[in-house]
């Protein structure tokens, strides 16, 4: 019987993600795309809409309306992933000990509080990221202050004039800081205004601001500007980063560290 748990976890999380890329689809389709048989996989989908995960529909399912959400959240955390823990794991040998930390909503970030969970130390931790909150509060040795505010439910973060309110009257000596995106002339943005606007404000409220971001991040450019890369001390991301941007991010004379995911990580 305990064999049986992780596989009904799995198919579950299987049928999350196909109705997520593929919408409405029928038993047969979904059936075949998690490798089950139907009679199970109609089990199965009772089931979820008990937990109301997914809506049937006639001869088939769709993924509830709340649901997407979350899974949404899921794909993006995923993307990159081996770069996004290797990145985390070097943020992580730069956290001070004793220090006031803040860490943004970024799912490369997020990687970092997987990190602190694992290998605590003692910190001070403010966020606006319910995950990394979530995460961190039974952790020993780390104190956790989640923001309040308005809740944006793209990335389960705290947003609005709230939470800029409540940093306008905090200071923290590390901030390690995402990206959506970073264009080429050093602009770093996102795709919502009032996480481009609360992020603003987090870079003007730390001592040692750390922008944690994959390789595939540079070269682009969203709506909403935050910062330029000369505004933040150090820049941690994966190896893959293409060499003009190794050189370009050096003649801004902002500290450029490497991770590895293969053979652990190094300073570039």
């Amino acid at each position: 019987m305990e064999m049986l748990i992780p596989m009904k976890i799995d198919r579950a999380q299987a049928i999350r993600q196909f109705l997520f890329s593929n919408g409405s689809s029928s038993i047969g389709a979904i059936a075949l795309a998690v490798g089950t048989s139907i009679p199970t996989l109609r089990r199965d989908l009772i089931e979820l809409e008990e937990q109301g995960v997914v809506v049937r529909t006639h001869g088939g399912a769709r993924l509830a309306d709340q649901f997407e959400v979350e899974v949404a959240f899921e794909q993006r955390e995923a993307q990159a992933l081996t770069a996004k823990r290797a990145i985390g794991d070097l943020a992580h040998d730069m956290l001070r000990p004793g220090s006031s930390v803040f860490l943004d909503s970024g799912t490369t970030v997020l990687q970092l509080a997987r990190r602190i969970r694992v290998n605590p130390m003692p910190l001070n931790v403010f966020t606006n990221c319910l995950p990394a909150a979530q995460m961190l509060i039974d952790v020993p040795e780390v104190k956790v202050t989640l923001l309040g505010g308005q809740l944006r439910k793209e990335n389960s973060s705290v947003v609005g004039p709230l939470a800029e309110d409540m940093l306008g009257r905090l200071w923290f000596n590390q901030l390690f800081l995402g990206a959506g995106a970073i264009a080429d002339d050093g602009a770093m943005s996102s795709i919502d205004e009032n996480e481009a606007r609360l992020n603003s404000v987090m870079v003007s409220r730390a001592e040692n601001r750390i922008l944690l971001a994959d390789s595939g991040k540079f070269g682009s450019r969203l709506t909403y500007q935050v910062a330029l890369l000369t505004d933040v001390q150090s820049v941690v991301t994966d190896a893959a980063l293409p060499k003009e941007w190794v050189e370009r991010i050096q003649t801004m004379r902002v500290d450029l560290r490497l991770a590895k995911p293969a053979n652990g990580a190094a300073a570039g």
